[in-house]
């Protein structure tokens, strides 16, 4: 319960953060990312912070990056652009959701949410830059990152390489990979992609993940949510994803609403959710 508790505390400091954040922000970067220059304000271990930062150092999606206080807290922003990056990884007819990435504190918050949850890998699939395996790996889970785009996996094995934090880039069709290969036992899969877009690479996944045997556990199954719901939207329960979760008997255990690329100009961020199967 406690390892629970914390977790949301972490949530809703980064979350704020954010907000104040948006209210500061003067710059005209294509995408930002805040990561704290102490482990103090938000909590985070130490070692892992540090990690954070080098992620980002070693990433070339950042081209820049400058420090500002927000709430008391010395914080660094990278700025930088993932044009080309996004470009690349929409050339696949079976890339359903194209290159959108979450912030660094957030991976960071799901992979510890994941570890609350008893998750002893992770499998990102549709991984873009493999921030959420990264986090993974820091945190002491496995990780496997797969990513159709080979750019994108070339970046993965770049931050890979210089941060010597091996989260196990896979490039992939993620509709075709053979997960029966992985050393799996209480995996926790997070399937990229907003509802509908998602859907698709979801309903091509499951099926042969559910397939993989002597696991330890169900396998939790992670979608990417939205608060806000178009008037054409096919499916507006549960955060867009209630008719999935029907087809496939699986229950909400967790949802956990942070930051992401897309939300940081919106005042409503992007909610997280856990599931697992009901037997």
């Amino acid at each position: 319960m406690l390892h629970n508790i914390m977790s949301d505390v972490l949530s809703k400091a980064i979350t704020t953060l954010k907000s104040e954040f948006v209210k500061k922000n003067k710059g005209t970067s294509h995408i930002h990312e805040i990561i704290p220059t102490l482990p103090k304000p938000l909590s985070i271990d130490e070692h892992d912070l540090h990690m954070l930062h080098k992620f980002a150092e070693n990433n070339s999606i950042y081209t820049d990056s400058y420090e500002i206080n927000l709430l008391n807290t010395i914080c660094k922003v990278y700025q930088g652009d993932v044009n080309n990056y996004w470009l690349d990884s929409i050339k696949h007819d079976t890339s359903y959701a194209p290159f959108y990435p979450i912030w660094i504190l957030s991976a960071y918050a799901l992979a510890l949410e994941s570890k609350n949850l008893g998750a002893e890998q992770i499998i990102d699939i549709g991984s873009g830059d493999g921030r959420i395996a990264y986090c993974a790996k820091i945190v002491g889970l496995k990780s496997y990152a797969i990513e159709i785009d080979e750019n994108l996996v070339k970046l993965e094995n770049k931050i890979s390489t210089s941060t010597k934090i091996d989260f196990k880039p896979v490039v992939a069709d993620a509709t075709q990979f053979d997960y029966t290969s992985l050393e799996l036992s209480q995996p926790i899969f997070f399937i990229s992609g907003l509802p509908e877009v998602g859907e698709m690479l979801a309903n091509s996944v499951i099926p042969s993940i559910r397939a993989i045997p002597n696991l330890k556990k169900e396998p939790i199954f992670v979608f990417t949510g939205s608060h806000i719901m178009r008037k054409d939207s096919r499916d507006k329960s549960m955060w867009g994803w209630g008719k999935l979760l029907e087809r496939y008997n699986l229950e909400v255990i967790k949802t956990v609403t942070l930051p992401t690329y897309w939300t940081l100009d919106q005042p409503i961020d992007t909610p997280f959710i856990f599931t697992r199967s009901v037997i």
